[in-house]
């Protein structure tokens, strides 16, 4: 599968608001975004168009996808994967992005961004159930118990990033013990558990076209 390498501030931009891609570098004086808060390429800043319906859902989408940095292979299988389970399809995706491995790393403070926490979770440190578990979309159950084990380094990285995100509310349908690098999953996520605004309905009118 391919990898994205380009800025990740332009997607930002292109978005109209802060996805965090980043994570810290966000808050910095140095983000992209406050200097041009408008449309990359050469007539970005003169595209004030309104958009219609179809592509209010188009971004409504796009920031999600990459929000939760996925392609869009990967988000529409979870979508065809909540539309045909129980409840309601926006918030059952919704449910899902937020259950994969890495966004709980993030979401637990051990990264400042899930870009970050998709690095930890693929070179190994993660474990979930006493199980490594190397797969960044690996979706967590309620009760599962999750702990980082460090090799010869990385510790130190993830107390930096303890740190840097302290002062960042842990969710309710988590249990974190931070000095000890362990959690434990209390529940399922919610829709109000979802950690940015989203109108997911968008999302469903746009793949129910």
């Amino acid at each position: 599968m391919g990898k994205y390498i380009g800025s990740s501030c332009r997607l930002c931009r292109r978005e109209g608001e802060k996805l965090f891609l980043k994570g810290s570098r966000c808050t910095t004086h140095r983000c992209a975004f406050d200097r041009r808060a408008y449309a990359p390429g050469e007539h970005g800043a003169g595209r004030r168009s309104k958009l219609s319906n179809y592509g209010l859902q188009l971004r409504e989408k796009q920031k999600v996808k990459r929000t939760y940095g996925l392609y869009e292979k990967q988000f529409r299988n979870y979508f065809a994967k909540a539309a045909r389970g129980k409840g309601v399809t926006g918030e059952v995706l919704l449910q899902f992005l937020e259950r994969r491995l890495d966004n709980v790393i993030y979401r637990l403070g051990f990264c400042t961004s899930r870009r970050q926490a998709r690095q930890l979770v693929n070179h190994g440190f993660v474990f979930v159930n006493d199980h490594r578990v190397n797969i960044p979309s690996f979706l967590i159950k309620q009760n599962d118990e999750i702990f980082i084990q460090f090799k010869k380094k990385g510790k130190q990285n993830v107390d930096d990033n303890i740190k840097t995100t302290q002062d960042r509310a842990v969710p309710e349908w988590l249990e974190v013990d931070q000095a000890h690098y362990k959690a434990k999953v209390k529940r399922l996520p919610e829709r109000e558990d979802v950690g940015f605004p989203v109108n997911e309905q968008l999302i469903v009118e746009l793949y129910s076209r």
